[in-house]
């Protein structure tokens, strides 16, 4: 009888294969016995694994008449045991019938377990896999099942590259497994005709020479879409030089990031200007952001001009600056106390007043990654409030006592009250885990900022600010979107009107005007619920809630409601938004440019 393939002391790699080394042509001679009766069945050749082990998976048994086929199932069922490397079935006839000895080698003890070529996962991690036990017989199935646990642990980890693909042992019993992680070797940018590769690159969280893991990959192509430059991005993986290992492909579609605007508006308080603007999101294919626009006419007349810059890599750390100098005259509408909501106590809750403002001012923002999701910001802010004339309304914050539009409510020391110069110190903390910070469909946003304002900064208030910001976004079904979102703020001290919380229109209080209800506590909340029409076309059915307060205390039985259907348009000027909404004034149309919350 020819014995099967032996493993041997040293390699073990084969044991993976578990039986199949066992031929279905091994030269049992069933001729010579086939009728015969089997007198005995015996196992030799075991000194550590217990013979009653063995036996019990042996189905011939004495009295049986011989079958070449149950014993090579015999044998595959012992190699199977785990803690056997080799068997070999041999007869002796005699007068009665055939006895049946099955010589079996068994494997070497184990005394020690060596990993090599783990960096992602560490060795207390993949010994807590282990169940083979030191001191006995190495048990190859057993081990087996522990390869492909450690295997699946890779892979879940996002190294679907890894496997252990040698395993070894010592003739003093030292286990070695060798474990290749699936380097990547190298990051290969295509379709950037503009965008410098360093600006794609740097984006990555995948570095060359480290072991390939698919789920920072994924995060990779979803930080270079967010970058706003590129229509699409997509990776593939191709074979490296070194077993196991890939290179990756970038290809990305550049989109047009350079803007050049010369024309008229209109806006609701601002009335018809002319505009004349020059931007770039991707200034030089160096992904820093530059705007200037100059604004001329208008319902407050005269020149309205800003400039920003940000530059998101100061240093390797990803330290990112911006900063904007602006000075604007516009329009600006102050419905009263209550938002100028009919039915008020008295009669001052409905009066407003139509007044043209300046802001001059600037704004430096530093900040920084503190790991994947989180960034830190600190911004310096100087900003100067002038009121410029009064335009219409019933209130002319102007006016001396006795005049036409004079109340004394309003008027004693309003304008000193709520224009000046206001410089603050704010710091946000955003925690930012959204697919596509576009028009997200997974993921979460949450931010806190806290706004500190003194005459310590040399200005003319004392407040702090407080500010909650919450996004959850849901998939439903195939391509719809649940969105929800959560703003909440509270401050104290001396606020100038402009610094107040501002609740009403477009972005936070649909069916309502914009800015409507002022004041230094705020509560908003909104559902959206998202769904594609058309290429380039998503309908919104939404609710929104929400109000402003001064004093003391949240009012919350005071809510402002609004309810409507909107669609959200993606056109060569970017995105944009139209929006009907009623509230309990009746309905109000919404129209704005900018992409949704």
């Amino acid at each position: 009888m020819k014995a099967m393939r032996r493993f041997g002391h040293l390699l073990l790699a084969v044991v993976f294969t578990l039986g199949l080394l066992i031929s279905t042509s091994a030269p049992i001679y069933a001729a010579d016995f086939t009728g015969k009766k089997i007198t005995a069945v015996s196992v030799t050749g075991n000194v550590t694994v217990p013979e009653s082990q063995i036996m019990a998976v042996v189905k011939v048994k004495p009295g049986e008449t011989f079958d070449a086929e149950k014993v090579k199932q015999d044998m595959r069922a012992i190699f199977e045991l785990g803690t056997i490397s080799d068997v070999v079935a041999n007869f002796s006839e005699n007068p009665e019938g055939v006895k049946i000895t099955y010589t079996v080698l068994e494997n070497q003890i184990l005394n020690s377990v060596v990993f090599k070529g783990n960096t992602k996962v560490s060795t207390d991690k993949l010994n807590s896999m282990l169940t083979v036990t030191k001191g006995t017989v190495l048990n190859a199935k057993t081990l087996n099942d522990n390869v492909r646990k450690m295997e699946q642990y890779y892979y879940d980890q996002g190294f679907i590259r890894a496997k252990v693909n040698d395993v070894s042992m010592s003739p003093s019993g030292v286990l070695t497994l060798s474990i290749n992680e699936g380097m990547l070797e190298g990051i290969v940018v295509k379709g950037n005709d503009k965008t410098k590769t360093n600006v794609i690159t740097r984006e990555m969280k995948l570095k060359p020479g480290e072991p390939f893991n698919v789920k920072d990959a994924k995060r990779s192509m979803q930080k270079v879409y967010n970058l706003g430059i590129f229509e699409d991005v997509n990776m593939k993986l191709n074979p490296g030089r070194e077993p196991n290992a890939i290179v990756l492909e970038t290809d990305v579609v550049e989109q047009k990031t350079g803007s050049f605007t010369i024309g008229g508006g209109y806006s609701q308080n601002d009335g018809l200007v002319g505009i004349i603007g020059v931007g770039d999101t991707n200034f030089r294919g160096t992904g820093d952001k530059v705007n200037v626009s100059l604004q001329l006419g208008g319902n407050a007349g005269g020149r309205n001009y800003s400039f920003g810059y940000t530059r998101p890599w100061l240093d390797d750390k990803q330290t990112s600056l911006g900063f904007n100098i602006y000075d604007t005259t516009t329009q600006y509408t102050d419905y009263g106390w209550n938002g100028g909501v009919k039915g008020a106590s008295t009669d001052n809750n409905r009066l407003r007043s139509t007044y043209d403002r300046e802001q001059q001012g600037w704004n430096v923002t530093l900040g920084r990654p503190q790991g994947e999701y989180v960034q830190n910001y600190i911004t310096l802010s100087h900003r100067n409030d002038q009121y410029v004339k009064y335009v219409s309304g019933d209130v002319n914050y102007g006016a001396l006592p006795g005049a036409t539009g004079y109340y004394s409510d309003y008027n004693s020391d309003w304008l000193h009250n709520n224009f000046g110069v206001t410089r603050s110190v704010a710091l946000s903390r955003v925690y930012d885990t959204r697919d596509n910070v576009f028009s997200p469909t997974e993921g979460k946003r949450v931010a806190l900022t806290t706004e500190f304002a003194g005459r310590m900064f040399g200005g003319d208030f004392d407040y702090n600010k407080y500010t909650f910001e919450g996004r959850q976004y849901f998939k439903v079904g195939g391509s719809q979107v649940l969105a929800l979102r959560m703003d909440a703020g509270y401050a104290t001290g001396r606020m100038p009107e402009a610094g107040k919380f501002a609740v009403g229109g477009i972005d936070t209080l649909r069916g309502y005007e914009d800015d409507q209800f002022k004041g230094d506590k705020m509560l908003t909340a909104t559902a959206e619920y998202r769904f594609p029409v058309v290429k380039k076309i998503e309908g919104v059915v939404f609710g929104d809630i929400g109000n402003a307060w001064d004093g003391e205390g949240y009012k919350l039985d005071n809510l402002k409601a609004g309810v409507g259907v909107g669609l959200r348009l993606n056109t060569p000027f970017g995105p944009m938004r139209l929006d009907y909404a009623r509230g309990d004034q009746g309905g109000k149309l919404h129209f704005g440019f900018g992409g949704q919350f």
